[in-house]
């Protein structure tokens, strides 16, 4: 059914379609009207059977997920940001365990500076935790996405991340092609766990692991995610069929079979992509765009079939590791072993900020000339970073980065110091 909605509530009708069992909730903006839509659903029966547990934290919300899923329940919690990064304790103990749960990121940069706007820094954070990581890029993505992670999840035993842009998804409104509750439970059967806690058939849990057996046991969940690599294209496949469209898979090429240029991205800046990459074309540039929805586990050949006859490849990253550059590009550069391509990095909407066509544009015609700094930061106001490190240079006590760059582009009172 053709939806007008917010795309959190989008998401929330997909969980509550997917009939979780237990849903653990804690409010962190921009993830909150998801919590708060499936509180409403809970309370007006449309999910049937399921527990909504309020809890004191985010490291409580997905500690009873790891209880609610170790007890045999299709557990189902979601978060942001600062609030993930609370929870990593609990984020590599649900891997370690095994344990199926799903759990949505409205993914939002992490402080400090304090900041509640769109980048990738919370989940590339978590990035090596042991959890398959799916990346949407329009609302539609996103509640496709949920549901096919609910049978990935339970199907190889494994936790699964959902991250979608913080406000520029969470909080668009969009239209949406809301899937029916029998179409669901075609492609989503019931929770069959494969490990539960039975006071009958009592096992442990969370054992202590020594040097004997800890690697063998890590190892295991490594394959885990070599299976998902297979799984996942398996389920996009059965997906299409009974929903009539294609979405999720590993990664979705864009006029990149021809093109000399290839353009690695995730996420929502993908659709600005195309929009750039169809102006390029149409003035004589060979350039193309691969979507990567599968970063973890990371689509080492489909990637590196996608962009085998490239000259050059660029890569669009919303997050980055200081004192290195590009965290994506990494993978990148390991589908790509071997070969003498070219590899260009480019930091972009750190913190919220807007990627416009026309940056990009420039900066992908600097890469196509191979003029371009690696890795370039877009649109990066050099004054004021000249104009802060000056001032450190010139007195010991220069004060706080953050309130002197405020208060250098007039954005708060008084004086830098």
């Amino acid at each position: 059914m053709l939806k007008q909605m917010e795309g959190s509530h989008a998401v929330a009708e997909a969980i509550a379609l997917c009939r979780p069992e237990v849903i653990c909730a804690y409010p962190i903006t921009p993830q909150t009207h998801i919590v708060e839509r499936l509180s409403e659903l809970v309370q007006e029966g449309e999910i049937g059977n399921c527990q909504y547990i309020n809890v004191e934290s985010e490291f409580a919300a997905l500690s009873v997920a790891i209880g609610a899923s170790a007890a045999g329940a299709r557990a189902y919690t979601a978060t942001s940001s600062q609030g993930l990064l609370f929870m990593t304790e609990a984020v590599y103990n649900a891997a370690g365990l095994g344990l199926p749960i799903v759990m949505t990121i409205g993914n939002r940069a992490i402080g400090a500076p304090i900041n509640i706007w769109n980048d990738h820094s919370d989940s590339m954070a978590m990035r090596d935790a042991g959890w398959i990581q799916l990346y949407a890029e329009t609302n539609q993505d996103a509640i496709d996405l949920h549901i096919q992670a609910f049978r990935l999840a339970e199907q190889l035993s494994v936790p699964v991340m959902v991250c979608e842009d913080g406000f520029i998804l969470t909080h668009a409104y969009e239209r949406v092609d809301m899937p029916d509750r029998n179409q669901v439970q075609a492609y989503l059967p019931p929770f069959e766990p494969v490990q539960i806690l039975d006071p009958e058939d009592p096992v442990t849990i969370g054992a202590m692991v020594g040097p004997e057996a800890f690697a063998e046991v890590r190892y295991l969940s490594h394959h885990k995610h070599l299976q998902a690599v297979e799984v996942i294209p398996e389920l996009a496949a059965e997906f299409a069929k009974i929903f009539g469209r294609d979405s999720g898979g590993l990664i979705q090429p864009y006029r990149s079979e021809d093109a000399e240029t290839v353009v690695v991205a995730l996420g929502s800046v993908v659709g600005t992509i195309r929009d750039v990459v169809d102006e390029l074309r149409e003035d004589g540039v060979s350039i193309g765009a691969v979507k990567v929805i599968s970063f973890r586990p990371f689509p080492m050949l489909a990637l590196r079939g996608a962009l085998a006859n490239a000259k050059r490849v660029i890569v669009v990253e919303k997050a980055f590791a200081d004192g290195l550059g590009g965290i994506a590009v990494g993978s990148v550069r390991m589908a790509l072993r071997g070969l003498t391509t070219p590899i260009y990095t480019i930091i972009a909407g750190l913190g919220g900020r807007p990627i416009t066509k026309a940056a990009l544009l420039d900066a992908f015609g600097a890469a196509v000339r191979d003029e371009i700094d690696d890795p370039l930061f877009l649109d990066l106001n050099w004054n004021v970073i000249d104009t802060e490190l000056a001032r450190a240079k010139e007195k010991r006590r220069s004060g706080p980065i953050a309130e002197n760059v405020l208060r250098d582009l007039g954005l708060v009172g008084g004086k830098p110091v």
